[in-house]
């Protein structure tokens, strides 16, 4: 492994599942954290009070044949996304017909989720949804007459019977409603190598990281049509305000990933994902956002990219194997509970492992910290093709304690030295 102001604190197999998504609750003193399964429908729970000494306290079974790789926790209450398998993607195990959607949970007590409700969305279900408690979800979902994912608000005050009550999505994508792309669309979607291939891409004029939703203000990274930013104050009828586009040239199918606002809401911190192994396909990135003028925002300076730490075992990262490029941020969501989105951008790298930067200037971004953990020794899901580290979530709690998840093994637990990064 290779580490750079960051310590390793502790390292939990989750019984050989591999985690995806992770969530955090604290409760009287005590840190719970909720780790989504990838390649096994469900999720494990584990106490990591001490971060030295995690515990898992169980395992929770969800619907076969589907994906349960996003969860949110806030207000006593876990919402976990139901999603179809894509193709590729499944380990075995089940041909059940898929759910779709998103479950809720009462999780009060922290070990022993109690299911509230079922929203199903009807069609191959949510991905990343936005849920820091209260009433609504900002589910990234997909509909019937809609292609990809568009966003979907739904209110779950009673969660028996959740129900939808706005919608918004990009121009082109309602083609029930009889709507076309432009022919510029119609390029950002066929053009520039798009994953798994241009035969059969992905949508990629889709919501994807999840809404990240701060008073009436929703930024939506939309994919290759980039950051869009919606007016949310009426929940009923979403209003938007402006699009910064990203691609091309910037980033793969899912060109714009993640969109995080900082304290102080001037500057959002944009990424995008890797996808195709070995880098083939447009320049990954992630990036500074002046929004201080909204319906003018402005890209403010590039991540410079890491570089293979001295004693690396591959001449570059792009030839080590698996993806190289920006996946997840650590995103706090106005949760007591987790580290500030302020001076520390936190951003997993897939085979670069976690990468730190310091963002004070938000002009010159630059790299404090990092950690690459060791590669599997074995398999529990088919990708990669190599068998190489593939760094997926990160979440920091208030403490500073840093949890990142791999593809093929369990949860690093870190600890980063920002007094020896400043100085």
């Amino acid at each position: 492994m290779w580490q750079h102001n960051v310590e390793l604190l502790a390292y939990h197999d989750l019984d050989g599942r591999s985690g995806f998504k992770l969530a955090i609750q604290e409760v009287d003193g005590r840190f719970f954290l909720y780790v989504a399964a990838l390649w096994h429908s469900g999720w494990s729970i584990l106490d990591v009070t001490d971060p030295e000494r995690p515990e898992l306290l169980r395992w929770l079974d969800g619907p076969a044949n589907t994906w349960t790789i996003q969860v949110q926790v806030a207000d006593g209450r876990m919402v976990t996304a139901l999603e179809h398998v894509p193709p590729g993607w499944s380990a075995g195990g089940s041909d059940a017909a898929p759910q779709d959607g998103f479950l809720v949970f009462d999780v009060v007590e922290p070990d022993n989720p109690k299911l509230l409700g079922h929203w199903e969305s009807g069609a191959s279900g949510t991905h990343r949804n936005f849920y820091n408690g209260g009433r609504l979800v900002y589910a990234t979902a997909t509909l019937p007459n809609f292609e990809g994912h568009i966003l979907a608000i739904v209110d779950i005050d009673d969660p028996e019977s959740p129900r939808t009550v706005g919608r918004w999505w990009y121009p082109g994508q309602h083609v029930g409603g009889g709507e076309v792309y432009t022919p510029e669309d119609d390029r950002r979607l066929h053009a520039g190598r798009p994953y798994p291939d241009a035969s059969a891409p992905q949508h990629g004029l889709s919501l994807h990281g999840g809404a990240y939703v701060v008073g009436p203000r929703a930024y939506c990274p939309w994919m290759r049509a980039g950051l869009v930013i919606l007016d949310v104050s009426d929940e009923h009828a979403p209003r938007h305000v402006s699009t910064l586009p990203v691609h091309p040239p910037l980033g793969s199918t899912i060109a714009l990933h993640s969109a995080v606002p900082l304290e102080g809401g001037e500057v959002i911190v944009i990424n995008s994902e890797a996808l195709r192994e070995r880098c083939d396909e447009p320049a990954g990135f992630a990036a500074t956002v002046d929004v201080r003028d909204e319906s003018d925002p402005i890209l403010m300076a590039l991540f410079p990219p890491p570089r293979p730490p001295r004693g690396y075992d591959a001449p570059s990262f792009c030839e080590k194997g698996g993806r190289f490029g920006p996946h997840n941020q650590h995103q706090q969501q106005g949760l007591a509970c987790l580290a500030p989105n302020d001076r520390y951008v936190y951003l997993t790298y897939f085979n670069a492992g976690l990468q730190i930067y310091d963002v004070a200037d938000p002009r010159d971004p630059h790299i404090v910290g990092s950690f690459i953990g060791d590669d599997p020794k074995e398999r529990r899901g088919p990708l990669p093709t190599t068998l190489v580290h593939q760094a997926e979530d990160v979440i920091v709690d208030r403490r500073g304690v840093i949890y990142v998840s791999e593809k093929n093994s369990g949860i690093h637990i870190l600890s980063f030295d920002a007094a020896d990064a400043s100085s």
